[in-house]
């Protein structure tokens, strides 16, 4: 089973917390995003991936700013698990982030998941390189 998903662009891990006090809470922004995501596979019914997975997200920024490609991944993963599109982010066996060109106004990130079937090349690779 293979899903796609164009969704819309991300906090930042930079918005994603909010310090309150001695606190630390996810912030407005990162609690309507999430929101959102969760509404959203409900609505059309996304169904639980329950083993490992293998996950793309290609980002699409709004705008041509610095932005480091890792800070959006926060926000998303966390609300890819509360939206069950996976029972846990620790199902992610492999994960390909592509920071693409801007994508005037607003942003996107498009996300393709499928269950994990490991290459048995990749195997091979990564054990020689943990030998070298």
């Amino acid at each position: 089973m293979t899903r796609e998903f164009e969704l819309p662009w991300p906090p930042s891990v930079n918005h994603y917390y909010r310090h309150v006090g001695a606190k630390v809470l996810i912030s407005r922004d990162g609690r309507k995003y999430r929101e959102m995501i969760v509404s959203r596979f409900r609505s059309e019914g996304v169904e639980t991936f329950r083993g490992p997975v293998e996950l793309s997200i290609e980002l699409y920024p709004p705008d041509n700013r610095r932005r480091d490609a890792d800070n959006s991944l926060k926000c998303l993963l966390d609300a890819f698990t509360h939206g069950g599109l996976y029972e846990d982010d620790s199902l992610i066996r492999r994960l390909v982030v592509t920071k693409r060109e801007p994508m005037p106004p607003d942003g996107m990130a498009y996300i393709r998941i499928r269950e994990w079937t490991e290459d048995k090349t990749t195997g091979a690779d990564a054990k020689s390189c943990r030998s070298s």
